[in-house]
């Protein structure tokens, strides 16, 4: 019997926007997958990159990161921040030889249950079919984002 591989995925939200919008698909009784941990944050600006590096070295196997529609962030542009941080992520995860599509960034107001439903779905079929988180053993990635994430040592674009 071949076992299904089952994505773990690390959701960081927003606590004005999108953790209400999982609320609401919650009671709404909308379904999505099981795979996704939500992690609540004050705002989407508020998250740090080796926030994601510390779930994906923990062993997750992607994260998404949700927050308020830009300009539309109850603390002003802290999603801008919270978008400048993805792409930086973007292109970290590239050099580390870790699939970039294993991060994702969704917005989504507290409204739109229905629409952050969908996309953790969309997001955890993604990871499924990229597989298993491998992180590369020969240069020491894992080593090397832990430290990191343990450190904080990274330039972050603010």
């Amino acid at each position: 019997m071949t076992e299904t591989f089952e994505p773990v995925v690390i959701g960081f939200t927003c606590n004005w926007c999108s953790y209400r919008a999982a609320d609401l698909a919650g009671t709404a009784r909308m379904k999505y997958p099981p795979n996704i941990r939500l992690i609540r944050l004050m705002c989407s600006g508020r998250l740090d990159p080796t926030f994601v590096l510390k779930a994906l070295a923990s062993g997750a196997d992607g994260v998404m990161i949700t927050g308020c529609h830009p300009g539309e962030c109850h603390y002003i542009e802290q999603n801008y921040k919270a978008m400048r941080r993805y792409q930086f992520l973007q292109r970290l995860l590239s050099q580390l030889g870790i699939e970039p599509q294993r991060v994702r960034l969704v917005w989504a107001s507290a409204a739109e249950g229905a629409h952050l439903a969908e996309e953790i779905t969309k997001t955890v079929e993604e990871i499924r079919a990229l597989g298993p988180l491998h992180w590369p053993s020969g240069d020491g990635a894992r080593t090397v984002a832990k430290e990191a994430a343990q450190a904080s040592l990274m330039e972050v674009p603010a």
